[in-house]
């Protein structure tokens, strides 16, 4: 991050990333007040990790039955998603996970989430396909007396979930756009692309924002600007057209590092190499490529594929009626918004543990 940058607008998105920030180090192990260090062995913060350190809120309890439901795994994010919840409840003897079929069927999963009411399971960790059109079978969980956790994307009622987990778009975008803004200095004629996702979705909408916001705090802007699908093929031939249209680049923040795979398939197709790339999610795929120093990928900004995890981790306190340790008031937040931190060469070896496979 650049220290000449001290306007109010910067102050304020400052202030926005530590917020997100301690919400993460709260979730990341529940024991410890420190941030981890890059030198630190990284063990601790990949999924299904578990610590200690004479809390009670990992001892053994009371059973706790959680459903858990998600979309379809047909990107390496969403899979992620439903391995790592995995992992996190094979940690506690006295949790039983009960994993409905992944799909993209929004009857099909609403029927799934009447099955876990019918079973009078003790909670449900829900990543919905669509947060509207889940919400009314959410609340009918909540007023059976069953624990509900919604991660990632949220309902339309606050009374359809205990707890809300939720990643960062519009934080991602701010963090992509300052360390573009700190790489390319005062150079004001710097020409900055952008490779979104899906434009009609609210989080692309999201992370499009927060990338104008804090390129516009350092005096740039977004000069081509292309958006695709979440899919290689979409990447890639978004990318092709936007290397057609623009003979200069210098940095481009693409949104997605599973359609990053395409869009780097088109950058060597072209044969470019003037410019840097920062990437979307956090893949461990661009995290090699980030560690390795063979291409035009310098950066990624990591939307944690742990949410679930937490929701599992959340859950069984909730149940339980344990709090959170490093908090003093008593419970657990209503929401928890994770923190989109920029993953470079000098701190890989840190996030790649808990990165997944594109």
């Amino acid at each position: 991050m650049s220290a000449r940058l001290t306007t109010p607008r910067r102050r304020r998105l400052l202030s926005l990333t530590a917020t997100a920030a301690f919400g993460a180090l709260v979730l990341a192990g529940c024991t410890s007040n420190e941030a981890p260090k890059a030198e630190e062995p990284a063990a601790s913060s990949a999924p299904g990790a578990t610590s200690d350190n004479g809390s009670g809120n990992d001892v053994a309890g009371d059973k706790v039955v959680i459903g858990f439901s998600a979309p379809a795994a047909d990107h390496g994010w969403m899979g992620a998603i439903t391995s790592a919840a995995k992992a996190e409840a094979a940690n506690y003897p006295d949790v039983e996970l009960r994993v409905a079929e992944g799909t993209n069927d929004v009857s099909l999963q609403i029927a799934q989430i009447e099955t876990f009411i019918n079973d009078k399971v003790d909670a449900i960790v829900l990543l919905p396909f669509d947060g509207a059109a889940l919400t009314e079978v959410a609340t009918q969980a909540m007023n059976a007396g069953i624990v509900v956790i919604n991660v990632d994307r949220e309902f339309s009622s606050p009374f359809a979930a205990r707890t809300t987990v939720l990643g960062d778009n519009y934080g991602m975008g701010v963090s992509a756009g300052t360390y573009v803004c700190g790489e390319l200095g005062g150079n004001a004629d710097a020409v900055v692309a952008e490779i979104a996702g899906i434009d009609s979705l609210p989080l692309t909408q999201d992370r499009s924002q927060g990338f104008a916001d804090a390129l516009a705090d350092c005096g740039l802007k977004v000069s081509n600007r292309v958006a695709a699908d979440f899919t290689v093929q979409g990447g890639e031939s978004a990318t092709a057209n936007l290397l057609q249209a623009a003979p200069k680049i210098d940095a481009i923040w693409n949104h997605d590092d599973d359609q990053g795979v395409g869009v780097l398939a088109a950058i060597e197709s072209a044969g470019r190499d003037e410019f840097f790339m920062v990437g979307g999610a956090g893949s461990a795929d661009v995290m090699e490529s980030i560690k390795a120093g063979d291409s035009v990928l310098q950066a990624t900004v990591v939307y944690p594929s742990t949410q679930a995890a937490d929701g599992i981790k959340l859950a069984r306190l909730i149940v339980q009626g344990k709090s959170m340790n490093d908090l003093s008031s008593l419970g657990v937040p209503r929401q928890v918004q994770l923190f989109a931190p920029v993953v470079t060469k000098d701190n890989v070896d840190l996030y790649l543990p808990s990165a997944f496979q594109s």
